[in-house]
């Protein structure tokens, strides 16, 4: 059996590239533009691109059923825009965000804003088992702040950036498996292993 995957569709940015990088890795996945479908999901990916506030606004009625299905283990994967919002706030905007982890969402103290490109991933989790490199693909000016014991992976840049995130059965990534070539496709295989194990 193929995992389903149900993909949130916010209303903005393109999911072609992470739809299709998550079939080819194996997963049965279900593009949703009405956010209560969240709700009954096997496995949630929160894809990467948009703006905070108009994120959430499509969010925020299902806000706190999506935190507690999130904390009890269904598995999910938040890819840049999509981890931001798992924070409690972002200076890009006004609304609250999920709140599943701890600390909120802050501009990039660099010279170079936004980080585009590739740059490498220090991680010594699982996920990134059987990687060929661990160079990412990014496109931020933002990046997350924790104020909890999340971070399992950091980047380089200007200082050290934190850039992957676990709780409970929930990763978080601040650049994009679905643009990073084949370490981006062993990336959502391992994540979809890892998500096939949870249940």
């Amino acid at each position: 059996m193929s995992l389903k995957v149900t993909l949130a569709d916010y209303g903005v940015g393109n999911l072609h590239s992470i739809r299709k990088a998550l079939e080819n890795c194996g997963a049965k996945v279900e593009v949703v533009a009405e956010m209560r479908a969240l709700l009954n999901a096997e496995c949630i990916v929160l894809p990467g691109v948009g703006a905070f506030d108009k994120t959430m606004e499509r969010l925020q009625p299902y806000k706190e059923d999506l935190v507690k299905m999130l904390l009890s283990g269904t598995p999910c994967l938040g890819i840049c825009i999509g981890m931001q919002i798992m924070f409690g706030s972002s200076e890009e905007g006004q609304q609250p965000g999920l709140g599943l982890l701890g600390g909120k969402v802050v501009r990039l103290k660099a010279d170079r804003v936004p980080h585009m490109g590739w740059n490498s991933v220090q991680s010594s989790d699982p996920i990134f088992k059987g990687l060929p490199s661990p160079y990412f693909y990014f496109a931020h000016s933002f990046h997350a702040s924790p104020k909890e014991d999340v971070t399992i992976g950091t980047t380089e840049y200007y200082g050290r950036v934190p850039t992957l995130f676990k709780k409970a059965n929930t990763y978080g990534t601040q650049f994009h498996p679905e643009k990073s070539s084949a370490s981006g496709m062993v990336f959502l295989r391992n994540f979809i292993t890892f998500a096939e194990e949870q249940l």
